[in-house]
């Protein structure tokens, strides 16, 4: 983070530029020493948790990104599940409908027919139709009487009523079967939309579920890193605090030293002034003494060369040099 970064260089900076201080010079110091490395373990250990939160931060919003895509393409398949539904549905109620009214129509028909001959008679359509056909013949060719006529006549009527009924059995049979396998094959088919329909329904809801708890945790880690941030930046003012208060020891101390400097400067200069003062007056004294001896010295030169005594040089030098150098 570009705060800690920056509370960071602004303790490190400011402890640069003061000059350590010593902490058995201020009672206070060691105590605040102490406070700062606390304070820096503890911007430290935020600054870390926020690394690592940002990390979690990362794979929980990739998390919810791929799992968001996949709810994409369920729903896609869903939609496309829906509209096969919405196209086959209708086509098989319809159809059942349909094979009710037909399943209710062959019951009548062999209501007509009989239950207990309805069944032999349908496989001997072939039968009754060449007995209807003699019938016809002998009411053609044969020489009847009325009453054997009328016989054979309501016989044909009759046979003629069978056969139909039986031939319109065996076409609705026929449809129905056909109607039947159609309704199989549909129904089948609309079982299917309806397990896809279930199955992408519950994979949707565990995603959503999933995503749902994602983004809390999402959250829950945003608000985990304001609270690290907010450690990180509170510790950063601290340190600003403690530099301040460690530069301004710094200072008293510094200043205290320049000025004890100042003070033993002073007292060398002071002391060489009263050395030299010192060598000046020994020397004054010295000189005096010197002049002491060869003004004495001379005089009694002076004496010997009135008395007409023999001089020495040094003598010589004493009455006619200059005065008393060494």
């Amino acid at each position: 983070m570009s705060t800690t970064a920056t509370a960071n260089n602004n303790s490190n900076s400011s402890s640069d530029i003061s000059v350590a201080p010593n902490p058995d010079s201020d009672p206070n110091l060691k105590t605040l020493l102490e406070f700062k490395k606390s304070v820096q373990e503890e911007q430290k250990a935020a600054d870390k948790k926020i690394e690592e939160i940002n990390s979690r931060l990362e794979a929980v919003k990739k998390q919810i990104d791929e799992e968001r895509m996949q709810l994409d393409e369920l729903r896609a398949k869903l939609k496309g599940v829906n509209e096969e539904k919405d196209t086959d549905y209708p086509k098989f109620v319809e159809l059942r409908n349909s094979l009710i009214d037909a399943k209710n129509q062959m019951k009548s028909l062999d209501d007509k027919v009989g239950q207990a001959k309805s069944r032999k008679d349908r496989s001997e359509i072939s039968g009754l139709t060449k007995a209807l056909e003699q019938i016809e013949r002998d009411i053609q060719t044969k020489k009847l009487s009325k009453d054997e006529e009328r016989k054979l006549v309501a016989r044909s009527k009759e046979i003629a009523t069978k056969l139909h009924t039986l031939k319109l059995v065996h076409k609705k049979e026929g449809q129905y079967r056909e109607m039947s396998s159609q309704y199989d094959e549909l129904k089948a088919r609309i079982n299917r939309i309806f397990r896809q329909k279930e199955e992408f329904g519950n994979k949707i809801g565990k995603l959503k579920e999933s995503i749902e708890g994602l983004v809390n945790t999402r959250e829950s880690l945003y608000e985990e890193r304001r609270q690290a941030i907010h450690t990180v930046r509170e510790a950063a003012a601290k340190l600003e605090m403690i530099e301040t208060q460690l530069n301004a020891i710094a200072f008293k101390k510094n200043r205290m030293a320049q000025a004890e400097t100042r003070h033993k400067k002073q007292k060398e200069m002071e002391e060489r002034r009263v050395e030299r003062h010192q060598a000046m007056q020994e020397r004054v004294r010295r000189d005096k003494e010197y002049q002491d001896r060869w003004n004495t010295l001379k005089e009694a030169a002076m004496k010997k060369m009135s008395s007409g005594e023999k001089l020495t040089f040094d003598e010589m030098k004493l009455i006619f040099g200059d005065s008393g150098q060494e």
